[in-house]
C-alpha cells in the first residue's frame, strides 16, 4: 500500500515537472513571448535544471536542447523509481535492462507531449469561450496555433464554428493508440 502511494507521488511530481520543462521548450521552439506571468512561472520553475545542463548540452537550430535532456532525465528516474517500487528485479534483469528503461522514458515522454498539445487545445477553447481577454489566452494561443493551422486548411467551419480543435484531440488520440502503444509495447515485452 505505501509503495502504491509512493509510486503516486514521484510519477505525479516527476510528470509535472517534465510538463513544465516541455512547455518551456515549445514556448520556446513556438516564440512565445516570456514577458507574460504563465511564461515566466514556467522558466522559474525549471530554471534549477534547465541552466546548468545549457553549459554542457548545447542549442541546435535555435532548439533548447537542455530542456530535452531534463525532460528525458527526469521521465527516465520517474520510470525506473516505478518499477523499482513495483518490485522489478533490476539485479536478475542485467545490463540489458537499460536500454529498455530508456526507451520506455522516451515513450512515456512521447505521451507526455501529446496529451499536453491536447490540454493547451483544451484550455484554449475554453478560455475563447469564456475569457477571450484573459492573460493565459497569447500562451495558449501561440502553443496551440501551430498544430491547429494546418488543419483549418483542411478542415472547414461549420455553422461558423472552428472544429479543428475536435480533429486534433481525434489525431492525437489515435497517435496515442496506434503508434505509441505499440512503441511500448514492444520495449515492455523486451523485458
Amino acid at each position: 500500500m505505501i509503495e502504491a502511494a509512493l509510486q503516486f507521488l514521484v510519477q505525479t511530481i516527476g510528470n509535472l515537472f517534465v510538463i513544465a520543462v516541455l512547455l518551456r521548450f515549445m514556448m520556446q521552439l513556438f516564440r512565445v513571448p516570456f514577458r507574460n506571468p504563465f511564461a515566466q512561472f514556467i522558466v522559474a520553475l525549471t530554471d534549477f535544471a534547465v541552466k546548468p545542463l545549457r553549459r554542457v548540452v548545447p542549442g541546435l537550430f535555435g532548439l533548447d536542447l537542455a530542456c530535452l535532456v531534463v525532460a528525458l532525465g527526469v521521465e527516465f528516474v520517474v520510470v525506473v523509481a516505478a518499477y523499482w517500487l513495483d518490485g522489478f528485479p533490476f539485479a536478475l534483469a542485467g545490463g540489458r535492462v537499460w536500454p529498455v528503461m530508456l526507451g520506455l522514458a522516451m515513450v512515456r515522454l512521447l505521451t507526455l507531449t501529446v496529451y499536453l498539445i491536447i490540454g493547451i487545445t483544451l484550455v484554449r477553447a475554453v478560455l475563447s469561450w469564456v475569457n477571450s481577454n484573459s492573460p493565459l489566452m497569447p500562451v495558449v494561443y501561440e502553443l496551440s496555433e501551430p498544430f491547429l493551422r494546418p488543419l483549418r486548411r483542411v478542415v472547414p467551419m461549420v455553422a461558423n464554428v472552428d472544429l479543428t480543435p475536435l480533429v486534433l484531440f481525434v489525431l492525437c488520440q489515435l497517435v496515442l493508440m496506434v503508434p505509441i502503444l505499440g512503441l511500448e509495447r514492444a520495449l515492455l515485452g523486451a523485458l
